[in-house]
């Protein structure tokens, strides 16, 4: 058995045998006969557990799907990505093998930490299994843009499948941005502070920069081993400066960029020749990869090339070496080191960067850091440079050799402060609390379903009642939304239901919608019911042959309001503006949902500020911007029309934000549903214009 070296697990080591969790992963191709033998020393002296996966299935799962289509595509590389149905169907198989695995482990108060972009899938499958499981999902690396992310045919999948969890969290802000932007253009799921509803859950998205394990690091600098290692590296170098590099064999890495910023800065700046030594350290990783072997050629040739151009028979200015450094053997490096040259071209955090600053107790030192790695954000205080910039890289890394040592101790004291402060420890307690936090939250939030009891309780109260009062919205509550106004006409099955419980005697049903007078004459001018257009401002009762305006109209706010409205039709094609005889609204159900709701921020913002002084109000619909009079609502209608009536049995149905005036004024008892799935002042959610219909019908039939 040997300790995996990939940073994840060294990082969380320590973590979780002081936690005493039980770590489930894959071995790599272990043959049917030793599996036994493995899983029992793997879960007896480790508390681990095997997944076990078919040679074939592992190589298209690891080597094929992970990371030849989801690491180039998800550090911003989509030209090395591959996109084989092979591949991911492998994933996924594999994927359903770990949740199942866990499954089988989990009781149902246990925590199930599920980490990187191998298994996006898990929360997905293993919520299926156990919908009350506290699921918490950690990305290890860069969340791509969606502009990059629609590329991958499975995109949506990934994203549904990760809204499993209850908690996901991400190393930076940008990541966390990039995801919920993809939530929001995939499925139409639009955030309030990282806070998702999610079918019948709460699902948090959050940042959580991960750390190191600055107490191991600590105790290593002063190992015997670790100070004999270091005294011999810098015995070999003499009087020069030693400037270091370490990283995985990848192309993300910029290990090709780095050697150019060495030569630039030898080839600019001669009086450095001789004063430096550059020791560049690669990991082996996935050789037998074609791009990998490519970025493996071209490291060797500009190593040799720089050396043999600037070298001499005294000096080298390039050591490099291609193999795994045991931790002793690193933490030399660090201590030995002057300089930290990192320069990824995408990287999720790198911890080489933390654990360089980590080992500097002495305080000396200097870090220049690619501004494309997630570190970055957090350690302000090294120099930054865009690795894409060889005279940006050679700047910074001859301004770190000549760095007086006030300022290398200025510098390092704040950014090891913050690392000791947030280390492994503190970042992965902080996560579980949150999980503990967003896992309470679906049990606590204004989201709750209907259930079949509420239903049954409902049609009761309904059936005992004398007098009912129905108050029902229309576009997305009776009918689902169409591309355009126009197309949301009333089904044949909405009439019927509407006609029969407007019938029944001892029934008042109004129905109460944004529409204009007109549609709702049109639609539903024939049955006994009230109709209530623009949100209260007309209404007609039934067998009344004319509209009666509720408030005095003064629409001379048109004339301002109207142009800017016309602005955003001009900018944003498919948008529209609709008139109605007490509002304006701007419509954009046509246009694409991400550049759509920017541009609704944006005329929300330009339309507070210019009705600020008007007796206006804007409101935000489903798709829709709407300005009208503040001094109309459904809450001041139902108030001033309708609540001083004896209602034994009062029910409102709508879907969107200006059905929340009515829903907050009604009278304890009464049964108000919110359709769709937000946090609402109804009692009750529905998922859609379905459930509206069925509970009618319900109630039709009661009747």
């Amino acid at each position: 058995m040997e300790p995996s070296t990939g940073g994840l697990a060294v990082g969380l080591d320590a973590f979780y045998r002081e936690h005493h969790a039980r770590w489930v992963g894959w071995p790599g191709d272990i043959s049917e006969s030793s599996r036994r033998a493995v899983t029992r020393k793997l879960r007896t002296e480790f508390a681990c557990y095997p997944v076990f996966l078919p040679r074939e299935l592992g190589r298209r799962y690891y080597a094929g799907f992970s990371n030849r289509t989801l690491w180039p595509l998800f550090h911003s590389f989509p030209m090395y990505a591959r996109y084989d149905e092979e591949d991911w169907e492998a994933y996924r198989r594999a994927n359903r093998t770990f949740a199942d695995q866990v499954a089988g482990l989990a009781s149902r108060d246990e925590v199930v930490w599920v980490h990187d972009y191998h298994l996006m899938l898990v929360p997905r499958y293993l919520r299926e299994k156990q919908p009350d499981a506290k699921i918490g999902f950690f990305l290890h690396i860069p969340f791509p843009p969606y502009g990059d992310l629609r590329q991958l045919p499975w995109c949506r999948e990934i994203v549904e499948a990760l809204l499993g969890a209850d908690l996901i969290g991400f190393h930076t802000f940008d990541d966390a941005q990039a995801f919920l932007n993809s939530v929001r253009r995939l499925l139409g799921l639009d955030n309030e502070l990282g806070q998702l509803v999610v079918g019948h859950r709460i699902v948090q998205v959050d940042v959580f920069p991960i750390g190191v394990d600055f107490r191991r690091i600590a105790t290593a600098i002063r190992a015997d081993g670790a100070v004999a290692r270091e005294r011999r590296l810098r015995e070999g170098i003499g009087a020069s400066k030693l400037v270091f590099s370490l990283s995985r064999l990848d192309y993300t890495k910029g290990i090709p960029q780095a050697l150019r910023g060495v030569a630039t800065l030898l080839e600019t700046k001669p009086e450095w020749r001789g004063r430096f030594v550059y020791q560049l350290v690669v990991v082996p990783s996935r050789e037998i990869v074609e791009r990998y072997a490519e970025e493996k050629r071209e490291i060797d040739r500009l190593c040799g090339e720089i050396n043999s151009r600037y070298g001499t028979f005294q000096w080298t200015p390039i050591r490099y070496i291609y193999r795994y450094l045991d931790f002793e053997e690193l933490v030399a490096l660090y201590l030995a080191s002057d300089v930290g040259l990192i320069t990824p071209l995408r990287d999720g955090m790198n911890l080489v960067a933390k654990e360089y600053l980590a080992a500097k107790d002495d305080l000396h030192g200097a870090l220049v850091l690619s501004e494309m790695a997630g570190a970055a954000r957090e350690l302000h205080e090294a120099l930054i440079v865009n690795p894409n910039s060889a005279v940006e890289v050679a700047d910074a890394l001859r301004r770190a050799l000549e760095m007086p040592e006030a300022e290398q101790i200025r510098r390092n004291r704040l950014m090891r402060s913050r690392l000791e402060q947030y280390d492994i420890q503190r970042w992965a307690g902080h996560f579980l609390e949150r999980l503990e936090e967003a896992h309470a939250l679906s049990g606590t939030l204004a989201v709750r379903i209907l259930t079949r009891a509420d239903r049954e309780a409902l049609v009761a109260a309904y059936a005992r009642a004398g007098q009912r009062l129905l108050l029902l919205d229309y576009d997305g509550t009776l009918v689902p939304f169409a591309p355009s106004p126009a197309e949301a006409v009333p089904s044949a099955r909405a009439l019927e239901v509407l006609r029969a419980l407007s019938d029944v005697p001892g029934n008042r049903v109004v129905l109460i919608s944004g529409r204009r007078k007109d549609d709702l004459g049109a639609w539903f001018g024939d049955l006994k019911m009230t109709l209530v257009a623009e949100h209260g401002a007309w209404v007609r009762r039934p067998g009344q042959e004319g509209w009666e305006a509720t408030i005095p109209l003064d629409v001379r706010w048109k004339e301002r309001v109207r142009p800017i409205l016309q602005s955003f039709v001009n900018r944003i094609p498919g948008s529209a503006i609709e008139e109605k005889e007490t509002s304006l609204v701007w419509h954009y159900r046509r246009v694409d949902l991400d550049t759509g709701s920017l541009a609704a921020r944006e005329l929300i913002d330009t339309l507070t500020n210019l009705t600020a002084n008007l007796e206006l109000v804007v409101l935000i619909g489903n798709r829709v911007v709407e300005v009208r009079s503040s001094k109309v609502s459904k809450g001041s209608f139902f108030q001033t029309r309708l609540a001083q009536e004896p209602w034994d049995f009062i029910l409102a149905m709508g879907d969107d934000w200006t059905d929340e005036s009515l829903f907050s004024v009604l009278p304890p008892g009464s049964f108000s549903v919110r359709i769709g799935l937000s946090a609402s002042s109804a009692r009750f959610n529905v998922e859609s214009a379905e459930d509206t219909l069925q509970i009618l019908e319900r109630l039709r039939d009661a009747s």
